[in-house]
């Protein structure tokens, strides 16, 4: 995190330190709410094509050319009140930006996204006293080590900048998020404790996989190998988001209830997406996304709750 003129850089450690560790024992004891949906916030801002810099779809420049949009969606989720903010990073990896010709600004666009969430999480706690905290999202990219779409030391690399740039941004946790590839998972969390070693900041590192209609993740994982090999690598949190709605992520939370240590999450879609001539369209409206995240925390045992696509 960037010290201000009046902050010394050990104050802002401290400062960081104080408030993860606050993070760690509101999941401890009750259930902590983020935000929901990303992307089609910012898209109901209409960014033109020099917003993105021509690279149309890179929501992660916003963060540099338009951060007042990104701020603006931040605000959206804390006015309604929830505890916590996903930063704008998603798509901050070296796979993903490679592809707009942009690896080597991981760490720029991750730090600007961090630092956004965490200015307007400190100005609402400064309203009222009341704490917040910056979740720094690190998305699993577009190409999958296991079918050999990428090397693992670049993937893992390019993971470790991202959450580098989340840590110095701010990031009071990193969530690990929509896996499909279990070596892909491994190699973003251990980029993640790299990048912790380096900096010599320590957050709590959550994971949350994505997992088909078919019951399995993309390339055929099952829940039960997904926790088998995710839980040894000393996480601080595992659960679901993404791909389906809330019902079809029920069994899998029902395995994770029974079988995991970790505590659990969840932020499915707002209901399986239907395509339509318009793009996806997510049936499940506010309040049944709600009862059914009470339902998962009554049921399961949810720690932390919030929303992906919709």
């Amino acid at each position: 995190m960037a010290s201000s003129p009046n902050t010394s850089p050990s104050s802002a450690a401290s400062a960081g330190r104080a408030r993860s560790d606050a993070l760690r024992q509101a999941l401890a004891t009750r259930v902590v709410v983020a935000d929901g949906a990303m992307g089609t916030m910012l898209q109901a801002q209409d960014p033109t094509l020099e917003d993105f810099e021509n690279l149309e779809g890179c929501n992660e420049i916003l963060n540099l050319t338009r951060p007042d949009i990104v701020r603006s969606v931040h605000e959206a989720y804390f006015e309604v009140g929830v505890d916590c903010v996903e930063t704008n990073t998603f798509g901050a990896n070296h796979s993903a930006m490679a592809e707009y010709d942009i690896a080597d600004r991981v760490y720029e666009l991750s730090e600007a996204g961090a630092r956004i969430a965490r200015e307007t999480a400190d100005e609402f706690g400064a309203r009222d006293g009341r704490q917040r905290w910056v979740l720094g999202s690190i998305g699993p990219g577009t190409k999958l080590p296991t079918l050999g779409h990428i090397g693992y030391t670049t993937l893992r690399d390019g993971f470790q900048a991202n959450a580098e740039g989340l840590l110095a941004g701010g990031a009071d946790a990193l969530i690990v998020e929509t896996t499909q590839d279990l070596l892909q998972t491994k190699s973003s969390i251990l980029g993640a404790r790299r990048a912790m070693e380096a900096t010599g900041v320590e957050v709590p590192l959550l994971v949350s996989m994505a997992f088909e209609t078919t019951g399995t993740m993309l390339l055929g994982s099952e829940i039960g190998a997904a926790l088998t090999a995710l839980e040894p690598l000393g996480i601080d949190m595992i659960g679901l988001n993404c791909s389906t709605g809330p019902a079809e992520m029920s069994e899998h939370l029902r395995y994770l209830a029974r079988h995991s240590r970790t505590p659990l999450l969840c932020m499915p879609n707002a209901g399986l997406p239907i395509l339509t001539r318009d793009g996806a369209h997510f049936p499940l409206g506010p309040e049944g996304l709600a009862d059914a995240q009470e339902n998962f925390v009554h049921e399961y045992g949810l720690s932390l709750i919030g929303g992906c696509c919709g």
